[in-house]
Parts: structure tokens; C-alpha cells; sequence
């Protein structure tokens, strides 16, 4: 449900799509879901580690050849949308899920674009987070 409510429409690249403004930045309670399941303690350590990985998958991006790696970016994409999905970070996994969609047809000023989103989303939803 959550991909085809965020795809962009068929034929149409999905940096190219505008940004959605009423896009959400993130799921409210999906936190809480997470401190429900593991404890606070634990929710808490998970998530500092989500920020500490997601700041090097977002660095990472920056180094790959897109030519050379696009199978590569493809999957740490993937990991991306589905570690921000469990946080509920839903614009950073709508990106996340934009580059894996279309990373083997993406150039390189398409994927600079693309990876510039992700830096504001991660940005913003880490701004959301007091603890954070």
C-alpha cells in the first residue's frame, strides 16, 4: 500500500516528479509502535544507530560511480527505505524507494537531485527528533 500511494505516476522518472508538499515527513507513532515492541531502551539505541548508518549510506552515495554501482545503489537503497519505514520516516523511504526503483536508468544529474532530496529528508526528520 505504502509504495503504490508514493510511486510516481507510470512513464513519468521519479525525480523528475515535484515533491509532494502534503507529502508526510513521517508517520506519527510508528516510534512508539517500536517502544512498544523492544522497550524504550532499545527503540532509542535502534533508532541512534538508524541516524549513525543512514548518515553513512547517505555519504556512501556521494563516493559510487553511478555507472559502475548501480546494482550497489540499488540495494543499499533498499536497505535505506526499509530501515526509514520502520522509523516511519516516510519521505526519506519514499526517496530511498525512488533510487531503488530507478537506478539502472538514472543519471548522473537526475541521481545528484535525487541524493540531494534524501540529505534534506534525513536532515529534516532528524531535526524532528529531540533526542536525536
Amino acid at each position: 500500500m505504502f509504495d503504490a500511494a508514493f510511486a510516481p505516476a507510470p512513464g513519468v522518472h521519479a525525480t523528475t516528479a515535484p515533491q509532494r508538499e502534503l507529502e508526510p515527513l513521517r508517520e506519527a507513532g510508528a516510534f512508539d509502535a517500536l517502544v512498544r515492541e523492544i522497550g524504550e531502551d532499545g527503540a532509542c539505541e535502534v533508532r541512534a544507530v538508524f541516524w549513525s548508518d543512514t548518515s553513512a549510506r547517505l555519504e556512501l552515495f556521494r563516493t559510487l560511480a553511478l555507472g559502475q554501482h548501480r546494482g550497489r545503489i540499488a540495494r543499499e537503497a533498499h536497505s535505506l527505505k526499509s530501515t526509514a519505514r520502520t522509523f516511519g520516516y516516510l519521505r526519506l523511504a519514499t526517496l530511498a524507494l525512488r533510487l531503488e526503483s530507478i537506478a539502472d536508468t538514472l543519471d548522473d544529474a537526475e541521481f545528484g537531485d535525487l541524493l540531494q532530496q534524501m540529505d534534506v529528508a534525513f536532515t529534516a526528520a532528524k531535526a524532528q527528533e529531540p533526542q536525536a
